[in-house]
This record gives C-alpha cells, structure tokens and sequence, in this order.
C-alpha cells in the first residue's frame, strides 16, 4: 500500500497482509503503533520499568502507575524545593540511595 507522509508530503510503502483496509487505516494504525512505542521508550528512559513483574494486565498496569507516581512525587518534590536538578538526577540519586 501507499500513502504520502503529511508533514514532507513524500511517498510512504506499507507492507501489510491485511488487504481489507485501505491505506489510510493502515497509516492511522501504524502512528498510534508508533505512539504507543514512544511511550513505553518514555517509561523505560524515565520510569526505569525495564522489565515487567507479571504477565497479568492489571500487574502490568499498576507496575506503571506506581513508576509513574514516583516519577511525579519526585518532579513536586523538586519543584517544591527549588531543587536545581532535574528531576531524572534526583531520580537517579534516590535509586543508589537507601532510605
């Protein structure tokens, strides 16, 4: 199939075997693909969830609530403080650090 790149305009090839869509659902379903990629690099990059506890949704999904969550405790917490840091640095202090 062939689409054109909205931002440049230039030609795009999609190889797909799904030949019941046409190319326009077949670029819609790529970007959001390609979304939900650069997501989980986000939270692999930031959250440091680089391995999954459980197969289970619901383990998957509160793994990263709780990351999440720290991540956002952390960022207040800076910003609250005036801390200088960014929020990755402290991050990365407090996971040598032991309470």
């Amino acid at each position: 199939m062939k689409a054109r790149d909205p931002e440049t305009g230039e030609p795009i090839v999609l190889l797909t075997n799904n030949l019941t869509l046409d190319s326009k659902t077949i670029t819609d379903l790529y970007c959001y693909r390609w979304k939900i990629e650069l997501f989980f690099k986000w939270i692999k990059q930031h959250l440091w969830v680089k391995v999954f506890w459980g197969e289970f949704p619901n383990v998957v999904k509160m793994q990263i609530w709780v990351a999440l969550i720290t991540y956002l405790l952390v960022a207040i917490a800076r910003k609250r403080l005036k801390v200088e840091r960014s929020t990755y640095e402290i991050l990365q202090i407090l996971s040598v650090s032991t309470f």
